[in-house]
């Protein structure tokens, strides 16, 4: 299916790894032009490398923080105009709610959401003024089925949903569409690391430990594997899409069916 996102210009936040790249390898090889952005400038060349590499894709990086005020400033007016932004960027951590201070709650909160925040707030205006554009936001099953080791995490994914429906209802009557995607466990860099903090012997096969986690941690998992970065990839693309046009407001999951409700 030709998704018709020839012409259009994404920008994927925190997309130097995982699944921000791989949105963005996959939103270059529909036919856009993509921005990506990132902290470390060697990780951002390299990502935009990554992608050229695939298809000789127009894709360009911006250095820049995202999360914090003066960052997601530089990056609006570097790239005033976008017709796609997805607000991928975000941490995570695993700690026993009395052990999160108050300095870790503020920091995933301008992580994961502050950065969604003002740069929805730079480009759906413009959006709205051109009758035209997508913003998704990369949440997580963590915002529904909350981990009580990472409740700090889930607050901050369940408040991206709250964000996404209330700026889609601004879009009434336009060809303005805002969503989020609800990610299950990803396979993307840094995860086995965490996959071996929590495994009873850490030392164990990565599989085993992996299969360990989804059979105690993550036992509501019908896929009962990590989810792969492109099939994340592959919704967001569909949701970037003009093809998506009936799809407004929604919180899409991609999470192998972890979370056990059908609403």
């Amino acid at each position: 299916m030709d998704l018709q996102l020839a012409g259009k210009t994404a920008l994927v936040t925190g997309a130097t790894a995982g699944i921000g790249l791989e949105i963005a390898r996959t939103l270059a090889a529909e036919g856009a032009r993509v921005i990506i952005t990132g902290r470390d400038r060697t990780k951002l060349d390299n990502a935009i490398s990554s992608v050229k590499a695939s298809d000789e894709s127009n894709v360009s990086g911006i250095l820049a923080d995202a999360a914090k005020a003066e960052g997601a400033a530089l990056i609006a007016k570097a790239e005033p105009l976008v017709d796609i932004l997805v607000n991928n960027l975000g941490i995570y951590e695993s700690k026993a709610f009395g052990d999160i201070t108050d300095a870790d709650w503020s920091h995933l909160f301008d992580v994961n959401v502050m950065s969604g925040v003002r740069l929805s707030r730079a480009y759906l205006p413009g959006m709205l003024e051109r009758n035209w554009g997508r913003i998704v936001f990369i949440s997580s099953e963590s915002g529904l089925a909350i981990p009580q080791d990472m409740i700090h995490y889930a607050t901050t994914k369940t408040a991206q949903l709250s964000i996404s429906r209330g700026l889609a209802q601004l879009t009434r009557g336009t060809n303005v569409t805002v969503n989020a995607v609800l990610p299950g466990p990803t396979r993307s860099e840094g995860i086995e690391g965490f996959l071996r903090s929590q495994a009873s012997d850490p030392s164990a096969p990565i599989t085993q430990i992996e299969a360990e986690f989804f059979a105690t941690a993550r036992s509501a998992s019908i896929l009962q594997r990590m989810v792969e970065a492109e099939e994340v990839a592959n919704l967001v693309a569909y949701l970037a899409s003009p093809r998506s046009s009936a799809t407004n407001g929604a919180a899409l999951r991609a999470e192998g069916g972890l979370v056990n409700t059908i609403a």
